[in-house]
């Protein structure tokens, strides 16, 4: 099963934008510095074993449930998709099969036949994709961080369990506006799926991180200072995010409240707003600059008030990367 090259922007709530030009020489960052990005990102992984997407009725009284890992068909071993449909194929003639079953940590045995097991295929998955906005890149240490909060697949309604992934460049082909109870999505291409910006290491609370492909020294920027959560104020600062093409852009906002581990913001800027209406699915992790320093990344929108969102401070972001 291939990837699909189009995804609506939807990694979880929210994200916020910014104008940033690029440089091509941009090398190194100092102690207590982060190359700020804004990038829209495409993201896949290779989830660690064959999942089931929906509740499914597989024979009598025996049902299959979104999430359940399937181990073995009789006493062969399926990891993929390609496994799955191979060794499904080989039994179809068959009229009791065992499925082995992880449901919930621990295991169980199924019964079905050789034509549930073809039936069963639409609700398969063995990899997960989405979108959503690069936050930073540390040269020095060859890694970055982006999202600003844990990628839940929709399916499973929880966070995959994944044995590799990476995330590419993406660009903006359409924008659905935001509107008061219903977030707007970005729609956006991958520009090359041969062509990663980096692998994911870790999908955690505070973001997915990973080592970033030193080839893409074209699209990194002066870096900036950290701030301190304790040095964010209420008042104007400013969102690196793409709404168009590849372009990263800044735009302004304006921190209304700053929290023990975020702060909130409305967007101010008119260009942004009469593009998105507001905050949009696919902006998570959209890094925001106040006073010409670091301070943290777009993570949720507020639904009925779109222009509203929160941010996590980058120190705490960072603390996921670890």
């Amino acid at each position: 099963m291939g990837w699909s090259r189009q995804f609506k922007l939807a990694v979880s709530f929210s994200v916020l934008l910014l104008v940033m030009p690029f440089t091509t020489n941009a090398a190194f960052a100092k102690d207590g510095t982060l190359i700020p990005m804004g990038q829209s990102i495409g993201i896949k992984m290779d989830l660690s074993g064959v999942y089931i997407t929906n509740d499914v009725m597989i024979s009598k009284d025996n049902w299959l449930k979104a999430g359940d890992l399937i181990g073995q068909l009789d006493d062969v071993a399926v990891s993929t998709l390609h496994e799955y449909e191979k060794v499904s194929s080989s039994m179809r003639d068959k009229k009791e099969i065992v499925l082995h079953v992880i449901r919930n940590e621990e295991s169980s045995q199924i019964l079905a036949d050789g034509e549930a097991m073809k039936r069963l295929l639409p609700f398969l998955k063995d990899r997960t994709e989405g979108t959503g906005t690069l936050t930073y890149v540390d040269p020095d240490k060859g890694t970055y961080g982006a999202l600003g909060h844990q990628i839940i697949d929709s399916a499973l309604k929880s966070p995959p369990s994944f044995k590799t992934g990476a995330i590419y460049l993406s660009e903006i082909d359409q924008i659905k506006k935001s509107v008061p109870g219903i977030p707007g999505y970005k729609i956006s291409t991958i520009v090359d799926d041969d062509d990663f910006l980096g692998t994911i290491r870790i999908n955690g609370l505070y973001g997915i991180f990973g080592s970033w492909n030193s080839d893409y020294k074209e699209v990194l920027t002066e870096p900036l200072t950290i701030m301190q959560p304790a040095e964010v104020k209420e008042g104007a600062a400013e969102i690196y995010t793409t709404i168009k093409g590849t372009k990263v852009e800044s735009f302004s906002i304006r921190i209304i409240e700053v929290e023990q581990d975020q702060f909130h913001f409305v967007l101010t800027d008119p260009e942004l707003l009469k593009a998105t209406g507001g905050i949009l699915q696919g902006m998570s992790g959209s890094p925001v600059i106040q006073n010409g320093q670091f301070a943290g990344a777009v993570t949720h929108m507020f639904v009925d008030d779109p222009k509203k969102g929160a941010a996590l401070f980058l120190e705490k972001m960072r603390s996921g990367e670890n």
